[in-house]
């Protein structure tokens, strides 16, 4: 868990940290590796074609998924309306991106396990919300 000992690390943190939120970060950066993964199985498939918006999706997700874990991690100055933000648009993409790759979670296994780590980070992003609310 090297996101909770470096945030805690932080200067401006003094080891005050939000669990939720740092969970939240590690799910993101996992979710990101699995959809860039996707995308490419998606690309290897004989039905190419019929996975482009899945194949979309997936790198769309992967790239929010990067930024909201990057904005989540910085915690020099304040910037929590924007963490907000970033997590509710990465809850979104990832809510897209597990109900697409669910259409093809029959026949393709890559697709199954997306799906469901998709909906684990789109949890996540939801109890990182909560658990910054005001």
């Amino acid at each position: 868990m090297h996101a909770q000992e470096m945030i805690s690390s932080h200067p401006d943190v003094k080891g005050n940290t939000n669990d939720a939120l740092i969970r939240c970060i590690e799910r993101v950066y996992s979710c990101a590796q699995a959809c860039t993964s996707c995308a490419d199985a998606c690309l290897a498939e004989d039905m190419v074609q019929q996975l482009r918006q899945c194949i979309r999706l997936n790198l769309d997700c992967a790239d929010v998924c990067v930024a909201t874990g990057s904005v989540a991690t910085r915690r020099t100055g304040s910037n929590e309306e924007v963490i907000r933000r970033m997590l509710e648009a990465c809850a979104t993409a990832l809510r897209m991106c597990g109900d697409e790759c669910e259409r093809h979670a029959g026949e393709h296994e890559h697709c199954r396990i997306n799906a469901e780590s998709c909906r684990r980070g789109e949890q996540a992003c939801q109890e990182a919300l909560q658990s910054m609310a005001a």
